[in-house]
């Protein structure tokens, strides 16, 4: 029997009334109409397909590209007592069996699938026999060639649809899509008609500013010296990170760094130590932020310009999520954007250097042509750029190359813990453990912690058993190993690796089908995408009046806010006038100190506002200092 939708918003996560549009939507779907929310980040999109599915009996597919963010939702729900499960690429194949069996046989209310896995036979053989009532597709702009991050497997998901029941909708989420994504996500998932909540973008608590900077270090530690309360600072190489976080806590400011390459506990306890406040600030690659819902961010600082403003808007966007007072700050050089465009043809190498990379894939991963559809691979990109001499940026561009045209698909680091299964029966272990008096305590401590360890296969922790023998924890290890060699035991160790998987079978790499004209257009998007992040941060216009009318609201007002707006930053001239009238005043103040009415005289009276400009920002940033009424230019 179905239950309203407030008393489930009550009964597990305790609030009293639904978000803006959060109802409607939430309507919608139980209305059984096929429905796109696109709401900003932080705006509660999982509410909107959780809620519905709890209204409901049966099971939600909720289909997202993000492992870690599927793994943080699962366990948030199972904290609030609802029963949820992920499977995603890397996964042991009886660990991915046993889920789809409860999901077909069990109470498990939600299951999350990367796009990659839900079109897999077995996927879709236990989905056709699940009683679903909903299909929730976070992160839907993956579905559009419009968009700035597509992905293949995604067009395949209204396919599935078949196996449903009739008359289940699909729920698709995201918190950034162009006019022309919104168009392109109904049309790629079969909606009827359109069915479209859209709540705009407008954040007015959060200051966007673009300051230009030739020394952004110091300007950042500024910022977080004024602004008190936790940050983040976006860089786009892991390295500098580090550097960031280290110049950072010279200042006094706790900082720590955070990126793909760290293990997964140690992602796990810097993010811990983040959202608990003990970190301040996280200096971190855009592999920091997805699926955090921390609302009490002050200030998000951007040391380099994103390749696209989706992405930009997406990561400043985890400032002020409670309403108060935040800032987004884009710390800006020209040389910025001519950076950015260098990496762009970087990005598109010739589809000669693709195929190299192609038969390179195979010969690392010895895998014979014909054979490898549906495999998952640990993958470490650097190592196999080293070991093929190639370069790893290439490299990394050919992948999404390859990627993009549905062969292979590239994931995070996964973490799988490791695990063990007695294999043998009660008798032969008793037998075992008489001739090997070494492994008989490891033996019996695994029987007295784990329960069930003779039926399934169960999770153990290696430190643990460990600390419990007073033995090293390599020396443990090598005892697992030699019980699986013996055949006694299944031992699967943990891995946290980034996982390939092939999409479909391996070809030789001449008969690789690579679409010209589709690779073209990609590349022409892209191009467009990085030319409006550029005019972003040298256009002088209200910057939430840019951003908004790149997703379609055209109409807003000037936020009065941000440096456009204040007119505090000299963004509002072009870099040219303000490198020409920085010259000039530098030049009439080193003749002499003057009053800034001596100066204006230095200029025509039709450029007296901007020359201001210049000066304002001359003088934050230390350039200029004044006596009493003097200007007098730092030599």
């Amino acid at each position: 029997m179905s239950r309203a939708p407030i008393e489930i918003l009550r009964q597990y996560w305790g609030y009293e009334q639904f978000r803006p549009m959060q109802e409607d939507i939430i309507q919608s779907a139980l209305e059984g109409k096929d429905t796109l929310a696109l709401l900003p980040t932080g705006g509660g999109k999982s509410i909107c397909f959780q809620v519905p599915a709890l209204a409901k009996e049966g099971i939600c597919i909720v289909v997202s590209p993000l492992i870690a963010l599927m793994k943080d939702q699962v366990e948030n729900l199972r904290k609030r007592g609802i029963k949820a499960e992920a499977i995603y690429s890397g996964m042991r194949h009886k660990d991915i069996d046993r889920i789809l069996d409860n999901c077909v046989y069990g109470d498990i209310k939600f299951l999350y699938l990367s796009p990659e896995r839900l079109k897999t036979d077995l996927a879709q053989a236990r989905i056709s026999r699940m009683q679903v009532n909903l299909l929730a597709v976070d992160e839907a702009h993956c579905i559009s060639q419009w968009g700035y991050d597509f992905r293949p497997p995604y067009l395949e998901i209204a396919q599935i649809r078949e196996l449903l029941p009739k008359g289940v909708p699909v729920l698709a989420l995201t918190a950034t899509a162009t006019p022309e994504v919104v168009a392109d996500i109904q049309e790629k998932l079969g909606f009827p008609e359109e069915q479209v909540f859209q709540k705009s973008f407008s954040r007015s608590n959060l200051s966007y500013s673009v300051l230009y900077e030739e020394g952004k270090a110091q300007k950042m530690v500024d910022i977080f010296k004024r602004v008190k309360g936790s940050g983040i600072v976006y860089v786009r190489n892991r390295r500098k990170t580090k550097e960031v976080a280290m110049l950072l806590r010279r200042h006094g400011i706790a900082a720590d760094y955070y990126h793909a390459g760290l293990s997964s506990e140690g992602r796990t306890a810097k993010q811990e130590a983040w959202m608990k406040g003990a970190c301040r600030v996280m200096a971190c690659t855009n592999a920091f932020g997805m699926g955090i819902d921390k609302p009490d961010v002050r200030a998000v600082v951007h040391l380099e310009l994103p390749d696209s403003l989706e992405a930009y808007f997406q990561e400043a966007g985890r400032a002020g999520r409670d309403g108060q007072k935040s800032y987004a700050v884009l710390l800006y050089q020209p040389t910025d954007g001519e950076r950015l465009l260098r990496q762009f043809e970087q990005s598109f190498p010739p589809l000669s250097e693709v195929r190299r990379v192609y038969r390179a894939l195979g010969s690392y991963l010895q895998l014979a042509v014909g054979s490898g559809e549906g495999q998952s691979f640990d993958f470490d990109l650097i190592a196999f750029a080293q070991n093929f001499q190639l370069d790893i940026f290439q490299v990394y561009s050919a992948l999404r190359i390859l990627e993009q045209s549905g062969w292979i698909a590239l994931t995070e680091s996964v973490f799988v813990p490791s695990s063990l299964f007695i294999k043998v029966g009660k008798e032969v272990l008793y037998d075992y453990q008489l001739r090997n008096p070494k492994l008989d305590k490891l033996l019996k401590l695994i029987l007295r912690t784990y329960q069930g360890a003779f039926n399934f296969t169960i999770r153990i922790r290696e430190g643990q058993l460990a600390a419990a023998l007073k033995l090293p924890k390599g020396e443990l290890i090598k005892m697992l190993r030699k019980l699986h060699q013996d055949g006694i035991v299944v031992y699967e160790e943990q891995k946290d690796s980034p996982q390939l998987l092939f999409l479909k079978e391996r070809v030789d790499a001449d008969n690789l089908l690579l679409d010209h004209q589709l690779h073209n257009f990609r590349k022409n998007r892209q191009y467009e995408r990085i030319q409006q992040a550029i005019r972003y941060a040298e256009l002088p216009q209200c910057r939430p009046q840019q951003l908004l009318a790149y997703f379609g609201e055209t109409s807003s007002e000037r936020c009065g806010i941000c440096d456009v707006c204040t007119g505090r930053n000299k963004a509002a001239l072009s870099q040219e006038d303000y490198k020409r009238y920085q010259a000039k005043i530098e030049m009439v103040l080193v003749r002499e100190p003057l009053n800034v009415n001596q100066l204006m005289e230095s200029f025509p009276p039709n450029r007296h506002e901007q020359v201001l400009r210049a000066l304002e920002y001359l003088l934050d940033e230390g350039y200029i200092d004044k006596t009493e009424d003097k200007l007098h230019w730092k030599k």
